[in-house]
């Protein structure tokens, strides 16, 4: 029997208790993806002087105002602004100078002309064509950002152009959250590692491969600690030793209830350890185990690869995030599309159902198409692009159905 079966919305607030991991400090070419521990205030104005975003001339605006082909305004050139120094000469009425992309505006200017819409009369005159109103074509000091403000605040992931924006600032070393070190164990006597040949009752060992990929998808850092027999004190004797090398422990396998499944005895053998939930109100997963040593989570997970990569997606992935230190003002972290159900399905009600779906566009209309297995067969996980929900409120959903899709990441073939 299952002792402290939960609901998802219970299991997720139990993995909120748990606490970021360390702190490091990263060079800024090692910090895409990586979560901030700290913030990052701009200590100067970005940019730090007013420049041009088009290749021109740097006049006064005023000077151009009602000038069309017809009646041109014409300009006194006074010079050109050379690149990466500060420009010497001033714009003063009825004058110009000759500017290029990202110079900077030379004293008294408060536009720039671009060079298509002005001709050249002699070497000390141009012909304007066109007016312009103050600031066109220009970037002034501070548009990116003002000094003293909080550009990115702790929790953030770091994207690429995030990444050129902390450049920008001239900040090369940053401070992250470390990434999650996860001990990942497959148990059973009929688990061999892949590079055997199975014999008739064994079955190479899938979980630690697809739990691994699944961690470093995820942008924490996977430990393969291989096969233990379903043996109480080898079991022990390696969950102890992962437990203090890893931040979180996941064991495959021995979670349901049967005469050899020991996950729970050896959890609870542990001192200080704590069983939170022994079954989860969800489809495939139920025997899901969570227990806490210490301020480390234990996760002893259903051996299917198709019931513990369901559970992965659910509540392995906002739990990774919490460890991350991962700010989330809202969603859980997955993509969502709308589609319509292509068939009925059916639903026991009391728990929450969650159905593998291939996706197929059809005349501009997406359809989520189930895909029905046992939760053992992991090709239907392959042909899979996510799941949908089936509330343990309802007793199934509906051809023709809007519904949710949780994508996959990355999800496969076509870009939904």
């Amino acid at each position: 029997m299952f002792f402290k079966v939960k609901t998802s919305e219970e299991v997720l607030e139990i993995l909120k208790g748990f606490d970021p991991v360390g702190t490091e400090v990263v060079h800024i070419e090692d910090a895409l993806n990586r979560v901030l521990s700290g913030q990052i205030v701009s200590e100067e104005d970005m940019p730090n002087f007013s420049r041009s975003s088009m290749d021109g001339y740097a006049v006064r605006a005023k000077d151009t105002f009602g000038a069309s082909d017809s009646l041109p305004a014409f300009l006194e050139l006074k010079g050109e602004v050379i690149m990466g120094g500060t420009p010497t000469d001033r714009v003063v009425p009825g004058t110009a100078v000759r500017i290029s992309t990202g110079g900077m505006i030379p004293e008294g200017a408060d536009a720039v002309v671009m060079i298509e819409h002005c001709q050249s009369m002699d070497d000390k005159t141009i012909e304007v064509c066109r007016s312009v109103a103050p600031l066109e074509n220009v970037i002034a000091r501070g548009d990116d950002l003002r000094a003293g403000t909080i550009v990115f605040g702790k929790g953030s992931i770091l994207r690429p152009q995030d990444i050129g924006l902390i450049a920008g600032l001239g900040v090369e070393t940053i401070p992250v959250y470390k990434r999650p070190t996860v001990g990942i164990i497959s148990t059973g006597d009929e688990v061999i590692p892949i590079d055997l040949r199975p014999r008739p009752g064994q079955v190479r060992d899938i979980n630690s491969y697809t739990l691994g990929a699944f961690c470093r998808q995820r942008g924490a850092i996977p430990m393969n600690m291989g096969v233990c027999k379903d043996d109480f004190d080898e079991m022990r004797e390696t969950v102890g030793r992962v437990l203090n090398a890893c931040d979180t422990v996941w064991i495959s396998g021995g979670s349901s209830v049967g005469a050899r499944d020991m996950t729970v005895k050896v959890l609870e053998s542990f001192a200080e350890a704590r069983l939170l939930v022994h079954g989860i109100a969800i489809s495939p997963g139920k025997p899901t185990i969570i227990a806490r040593i210490g301020a480390k989570a234990l996760f002893g997970l259903p051996g299917h690869v198709a019931s513990a990569m369901v559970v992965a997606e659910i509540y392995l992935a906002p739990f990774l995030s919490v460890l991350s230190g991962e700010r989330r003002s809202s969603g859980d972290g997955h993509l969502y599309r709308q589609a319509e159900l292509e068939r009925n399905v059916e639903s026991a009600s009391g728990r929450d159902d969650y159905i593998r779906v291939r996706l197929n566009k059809r005349e501009g209309r997406l359809f989520a198409e189930p895909i029905f297995g046992k939760s053992g067969l992991i090709s239907t996980l392959v042909d899979a692009q996510g799941l949908v929900k089936i509330d343990r409120n309802t007793e199934g959903i509906y051809q023709g159905q809007t519904v949710e899709v949780m994508l996959f990441t990355p999800s496969r073939g076509e870009a939904w």
